[in-house]
């Protein structure tokens, strides 16, 4: 059986910020699996405008020995109250040893619940995530990059989907040394050097 990687999705989701990492993810040789899983059943729409039919919601939870990574695009909904139970999630999966990967302002909300206060991060510059995050206490381990790789975290700024992309890839095993570098420098540039 495949292993699952969970894509948490809100309206107004990031649409792309996942999906360089989704599409190879889940080619057939993986061993993983991409589902989507929301607060409820009902179809959560994009910043781009796709509606998703979510395949899991938080009463509804896949097996945690079944799931390999959460991944937590951005968007416009991280900061409503109405999807603040997804830390439940989040702190079910960091308490498994399951990596959770966030993006843009997922990762205000992942300040905002504490989960960046201990490990290295970055999001959307620190003044950002600040006055998004009142409870955020994380300052001492903001790192100025991209992306950013620490214990089960998986932190990026808004700006950086093919590097946010790259850490997970690697994490999951899914690409290494020469094919991950070869496909990071395909999205990153567009082309390979000759």
């Amino acid at each position: 059986m495949k292993k699952i990687v969970l894509i948490a999705l809100t309206d107004g989701f990031a649409d792309w910020e996942a999906s360089y990492v989704s599409a190879e993810i889940n080619e057939p040789d993986t061993g993983y699996q991409v589902k989507t899983i929301a607060i409820d059943q009902e179809p959560k729409t994009s910043m781009g405008g796709f509606r998703v039919l979510p395949d899991y919601t938080l009463n509804d939870l896949p097996e945690a020995s079944h799931v390999a990574m959460l991944i937590i695009p951005g968007g416009t909904g991280w900061r409503a109250e109405h999807n603040q139970p997804f830390r439940s999630l989040v702190d079910l999966c960091l308490s498994r040893n399951i990596p959770v990967a966030a993006i843009c302002d997922a990762t205000t909300f992942l300040g905002n619940g504490g989960f960046l206060d201990h490990n290295k991060h970055t999001g959307n510059m620190l003044a950002n995530l600040k006055s998004g995050a009142p409870n955020y206490k994380g300052d001492s381990y903001y790192v100025e990059a991209q992306s950013v790789s620490d214990g089960n975290l998986i932190t990026a700024n808004g700006s950086a989907a093919v590097e946010f992309s790259r850490l997970i890839l690697e994490k999951l095993g899914v690409l290494e040394g020469d094919r991950l570098e070869e496909w990071y420098r395909v999205f990153k540039n567009g082309y390979l050097p000759a």
